[in-house]
């Protein structure tokens, strides 16, 4: 009998880049949100902008990113200091003392009377102390060893600041291996020298990682990347010692002589230094910090922790996208994932992904003037978006009602598809009755065939007939730009009403020709790009009068259409269209203003116009006026409160179309 084999397989967190698994950046979220602040009177370059620095409710933004750097920076700062290596040797110089005292009281020659005098007399500075104990004939082997572990202390500390895992590595060193890495010192000091030259140093930088290789784990592949390395460890190394204190400093400088029992380090050290500098005289060397914690940190931990902070500080300044020629791409995102974590660097990302893909996929566009406008492309997006949302509000329950659909008003079109949830479309019995004949054979055991046991008809098998709207109607959506829109906040709900509208006629009833006439001081005709990103402009005047006069204009070029008017308005007329072409303002309105607006929608009601007012607000005035007009000119009124004016709209537009409009 054969063996089974078995296979062990192991699942380790991907590492080769973007997760290739993730899911596409979703940009309709990201262009719901920039379509927002457009409509509310931002640039689209400035809404993205705004977009990135907010993030969303499932992403951190840039202001969030930069939060947790600056935090992660105060509390660095707050919670450590720099004493650490100072404290670290003082408790090794007093535990050698104290062994050594111990040995002398033992001994009894006068050798170690005269010890105990030099024992009891050390000066207070530890740097001293340590100095002055240099050529000290120990007699306690343990003080011997923790006098010992002083310069060995020092000596993997000053290491460990310039050479990653350096103090871990030198633990309990001997000769030989400290003189290995005096020589690999001094071979990197003539590679740094002859790069400095201007040398070409790719044979000596392959001969010097062959030696040393071993002291360098990040495996730099030329002398660049050499020198990138060992600069920001060198810079953070000098930051550390900008930030000690006048006696911090001269106590280092002191005790940086006894490292290893020998100043050579010291001086093969600072010649590295020099030598970096050079290279790279573009790094903070001159920085200091004020560290204000109580956890005291060694000499390599402070260097590791103001490395830590220069990165923190560049990724904020990353983060802000506040300098000349910012960009995403200019985010360290490793940066992001030491300092931050995996998920904020996964935020990062996808913020990088959806400002390059909106740039790259058409969704802005430049105009004649050099504006950046939203393209017809992320028009229909920020339409579709919008209309779904108002959807929702009309039909009373959630579902995504599909606009591309041939109209789902009028004439069987002879052609049917799946029934969808939220369908009103009448069903195409035929076909609806032949699916269910053809699943239920198929799905019937073979000894139960003819058995007579009936059709069941299941909602797979239900399809609904297309039909298309044979009436063209001539659509004229009238909206108050007047300043009080802006500021009684009615500017953003009527934008998204004309945007659902459009969006509405042009994907679903396409034969139907819209026109959209923005009125204030004066009117105009206005496409719905220029509409979304129209400012309100601080003036006064309701000039209906001149919008019901564009108004007539356009349905009279479709005389065989159905005639349908949209007014959306906060105010009563005030303003009215002179000979010349001027615009007459006066308030309270003048009976001039209120006489022309009333002749022009009288001959919309006699042109056979269906004329609604969506009323916004609770103006008296403008109650008055609307409501004897409506009467006047049988159309109708309707006091939607913002959140349901687009559904209003909307709604009353279908009813027109289906003929079932009441006054």
């Amino acid at each position: 009998m054969a063996r089974k084999t078995f296979h062990r397989s192991r699942y380790h967190r991907y590492t080769g880049g973007p997760d290739p698994l993730a899911p596409p950046v979703d940009l309709r979220a990201a262009l719901d949100e920039i379509g927002e602040d457009v409509m509310a009177g931002t640039s689209p370059q400035r809404a993205l902008r705004e977009y990135l620095r907010r993030g969303s409710e499932q992403m951190r933004g840039l202001d969030k990113l930069r939060e947790m750097a600056n935090r992660r920076r105060r509390e660095l700062l707050k919670k450590h200091n720099l004493d650490g290596t100072f404290e670290e040797i003082r408790e090794l110089l007093d535990r050698a003392v104290l062994e050594e005292r111990k040995q002398l009281a033992r001994d009894l020659d006068d050798d170690a009377r005269f010890a105990e005098m030099q024992i009891g007399n050390l000066p207070p500075s530890t740097a001293d102390a340590v100095q002055e104990l240099s050529d000290y004939p120990w007699r306690s082997p343990e003080a011997r060893a923790d006098y010992q572990k002083i310069q060995d202390l020092l000596g993997r500390e000053m290491l460990d600041q310039r050479f990653e895992g350096m103090k871990q590595a030198l633990e309990g060193a001997t000769d030989a291996d400290r003189q290995q890495i005096s020589e690999m010192l001094g071979d990197l000091n003539e590679l740094l020298a002859a790069h400095n030259r201007g040398e070409d140093t790719t044979a000596q930088f392959q001969q010097f990682m062959e030696r040393h290789g071993q002291y360098f784990p990040d495996n730099p592949q030329n002398t660049e990347e050499l020198i990138d390395a060992l600069a920001k460890r060198a810079a953070a190394a000098q930051q550390f010692y900008n930030s000690l204190s006048d006696e911090q400093r001269a106590e280092l400088d002191q005790l940086a002589q006894q490292a290893f029992g020998s100043p050579d380090l010291m001086a093969q050290l600072v010649q590295m230094d020099s030598q970096l500098r050079d290279a790279r005289p573009g790094l903070d060397w001159d920085n200091a910090q004020n560290f204000e914690g109580d956890q005291g940190m060694g000499m390599g931990q402070g260097a590791g922790a103001l490395r830590d902070l220069a990165e923190l500080e560049s990724l904020s300044e990353q983060l802000s996208q506040q300098y000349a020629g910012a960009q995403m791409d200019d985010i360290d995102l490793d940066a992001v994932a030491r300092q931050l974590g995996d998920q904020a660097a996964v935020d990062a990302r996808t913020l990088a992904e959806l400002e390059k893909a909106l740039n790259e996929q058409g969704f802005f566009e430049r105009t004649s003037d050099g504006q950046f406008t939203l393209s017809p492309k992320a028009m229909r997006q920020l339409g579709q978006s919008i209309f779904r949302d108002i959807a929702e509000r009309l039909t009373g329950r959630r579902g995504d009602r599909q606009t591309r659909r041939q109209g789902a008003l009028g004439e069987p079109s002879g052609s049917s598809r799946e029934w969808e949830f939220g369908d009103t479309e009448p069903w195409d019995v035929t076909r609806t009755i032949g699916n269910a004949v053809l699943r239920t054979v198929s799905e019937e055991p073979d000894h139960t065939r003819g058995t007579g046991r009936g059709i069941r008809i299941d909602v797979r098998d239900v399809e609904v007939a297309e039909t298309e709207s044979r009436t063209q109607a001539a659509v004229a959506l009238l909206v108050d730009t007047s300043f009080s829109m802006e500021m009684e906040g009615r500017w953003l709900p009527m934008k998204r009403t004309a945007v659902a509208l459009n969006h509405l006629i042009s994907t679903r009833f396409r034969s139907d020709e819209l026109e959209i006439i923005a009125f204030g001081r004066q009117a105009r005709t206005i496409d719905i790009n220029q509409l979304t990103g129209l400012q309100p402009r601080m003036e006064q005047g309701t000039n209906l009068h001149h919008a019901l006069m564009l108004a007539g204009r356009h349905l009279r070029r479709h005389p065989n259409a159905q005639s349908v008017v949209l007014i959306v308005t906060d105010g009563e007329p005030t303003a009215h269209l002179e000979a010349d072409g001027g615009s007459f303002f006066d308030y309270p309105p003048h009976p001039a203003t209120i006489g022309l607006t009333v002749r022009e929608l009288d001959h919309l009601s006699r042109y056979g116009a269906q004329v609604t007012f969506f009323r916004l607000g609770d103006d008296p005035s403008l109650e008055r006026f609307i409501d004897q007009i409506a009467r006047r000119i049988g159309g109708r009124v309707v006091a939607p409160d913002l959140d349901g004016l687009g559904a209003a709209v909307v709604g009353d537009y279908l009813s027109a179309r289906r003929g079932r409009r009441r006054g």
